[in-house]
C-alpha cells in the first residue's frame, strides 16, 4: 500500500511540474476527450485494480489454514474489552482470560474473532491488518510472529462511547515462556495468603460473583472478564489504566468515571478499608 501510494505521490508531482516549468509543446491543453479517458478511466482504473488484486492477496495469506496452528484462541468483542478463550487442539477450552493475549513466536497463531454485541475489528497494526469481528459470524486471523515483543492493538470499528479505550497488549513469548504461562493460566486462583486478602476475597464473594469468575472459588459470573489471574495482566481495563494495587481500587470504586457507560459500576460506597482490602485481594491473583 505505501509503495502504491508513492508511486502516485511521485507521478502527481511530476505532473505538476511539467505543468509548471515544462515548454510550451508540453505545457499545450489536452483534448478534454483524452483528459476524460486518460485520467479518469484508465489511471483509476489500473489504481484501484491493483489495488484490488493485492488486498486479495493479502487477505487470502493472513487467512491461510494449510497447515494446522499450533495455538487457538478465541477473542470476543465485548462492550468494551476483549473476551480471550485458549482452546486445546479440540476446541476444548483450557481456560479464559481478558485482554492480555500472550503467544508463542515461530509457530502458526490462529484467532478466531467474533462478537458478543456490535460489530468490532481487531487490529495490531504491527502485526497484520484489521480484520472485522461480526456477531453471528466468524473471521479467522492467522499469525506468526518471529521475534518476541509487544504488540499494541485496538478496537478499529466504531463500537460506542468507549470505543477509543478498547485496547489490548498481544506479547510474542518463546515457546517456553508460553507454556509455563498456559499452565500457571489454568491453575485455580491462589489462596489469601494473610488477614487483609482475606477480607478483601469476603468482600468480592459478596459484591462481585453475580458478573465475574474466579476459579477455585464459588464465583462463576459471565458477564465481566473471568479474574482469575487478574493480577498478573499488563493493564486494567482493556488497556486504559495500569495494573496497579491503586489503578485496581480506582477502577472499582470509580469506573463509571473512567469508562462511563461500560457495564460495570461504580462501588463508590465501600470504605477506604474495604476498598484496599479488595483491590489488594484481586492483586494478589496471579
Amino acid at each position: 500500500m505505501f509503495a502504491g501510494a508513492a508511486v502516485i505521490f511521485v507521478l502527481v508531482l511530476g505532473t505538476l511540474g511539467f505543468a509548471l516549468y515544462g515548454s510550451a509543446q508540453v505545457r499545450r491543453p489536452l483534448s478534454r476527450r483524452w483528459l476524460i479517458i486518460g485520467a479518469g478511466v484508465i489511471f483509476p482504473v489500473a489504481v484501484l485494480s491493483a489495488l484490488l488484486a493485492y488486498s486479495f492477496a493479502v487477505t487470502a495469506r493472513m487467512a491461510r489454514t494449510d497447515t494446522p496452528p499450533a495455538v487457538r484462541i478465541e477473542v470476543v468483542g465485548e462492550m468494551w474489552w476483549w473476551r480471550l478463550r485458549y482452546l486445546d487442539q479440540n476446541g476444548q477450552l483450557l481456560f479464559e482470560t481478558a485482554n492480555d493475549i500472550r503467544i508463542p513466536v515461530g509457530v502458526p497463531v490462529d484467532l478466531v474473532l467474533t462478537s458478543d454485541n456490535v460489530i468490532h475489528s481487531f487490529w495490531a497494526p504491527k502485526l497484520a491488518g484489521k480484520l472485522d469481528m461480526i456477531p453471528g459470524h466468524v473471521n479467522l486471523l492467522r499469525v506468526q510472529v518471529r521475534q518476541p515483543g509487544l504488540y499494541r492493538g485496538q478496537c478499529a470499528e466504531y463500537c460506542g462511547a468507549q470505543h477509543a479505550k478498547m485496547m489490548f497488549d498481544l506479547r510474542a513469548v518463546t515457546v517456553e515462556e508460553f507454556q509455563a504461562w498456559v499452565a500457571a493460566q489454568r491453575l485455580p486462583a491462589m489462596e489469601p495468603a494473610n488477614a487483609t486478602l482475606q477480607v478483601g476475597k469476603q468482600i468480592f464473594m459478596q459484591a462481585c460473583t453475580q458478573c465475574h469468575t474466579v476459579r477455585g472459588v464459588n464465583a462463576t459470573g459471565t458477564l465481566g472478564p473471568d479474574l482469575t489471574h487478574v493480577g498478573s495482566r499488563s493493564s486494567l481495563a482493556a488497556g486504559v489504566l495500569p495494573n496497579t494495587i491503586g489503578a485496581l481500587a480506582g477502577w472499582i470504586a470509580g469506573s463509571q468515571h473512567i469508562k462511563p457507560g461500560n457495564q460495570m459500576p461504580s462501588f463508590d460506597q465501600l470504605t477506604g478499608e474495604n476498598l484496599r482490602a479488595i483491590a489488594q485481594y484481586m492483586d494478589s491473583l496471579k
